[in-house]
């Protein structure tokens, strides 16, 4: 129950992203119960590649509890993280990561790779993925053939 309640916060995200004209992914950490961080893709208003949902929502959460490492934390994001992102995450030694949409293009937790259970890498987290996937699908989705319909040339 307070996993969909959080990932319905990061779906929030999500549509705020949309609005700004991002792909549509949002992201929180979660720690002892509480919101330490907030994110949606933002790369290209901030002309950063790195700027996905994922690492915005951990630099938030590094700034607001003064540690780059978040070993009691939960993520909770609407897509399946990409390999950037996975390592980020890594990083930060996450203990939990909840997703909902699989993504079977550039997703490393099981879509493509599986970075957070490579027995070479020194830390593993804990990986849930299908968390309101309908929902979380259904917004890319449909924002996705919002801009091909607006302009088909642009995404090929």
């Amino acid at each position: 129950m307070q996993d969909e309640y959080y990932m319905n916060l990061a779906l929030g995200l999500a549509r705020d992203a949309a609005l700004a004209g991002e792909v549509p992914v949002g992201a929180v950490v979660v720690s002892e119960g509480a919101v330490v961080g907030r994110g949606f893709n933002q790369p290209i208003g901030r002309h950063d590649p790195s700027a996905h949902a994922e690492i915005m929502a951990l630099r938030d959460a590094g700034r607001r509890l003064s540690n780059y490492r978040l070993p009691e934390c939960t993520l909770y994001v609407t897509l399946e993280p990409c390999a950037m992102c996975a390592g980020a995450i890594l990083h930060a030694r996450v203990k939990r990561v909840v997703y909902g949409a699989a993504d079977p293009k550039t997703g490393a937790a099981g879509g493509v790779v599986n970075l957070f259970h490579e027995g070479r890498l020194n830390h593993h987290a804990e990986v849930q993925g299908g968390l309101l996937s309908e929902e979380c699908g259904t917004l890319i989705r449909d924002f996705f053939r919002r801009r091909r319909g607006a302009n088909p040339a642009h995404l090929t």
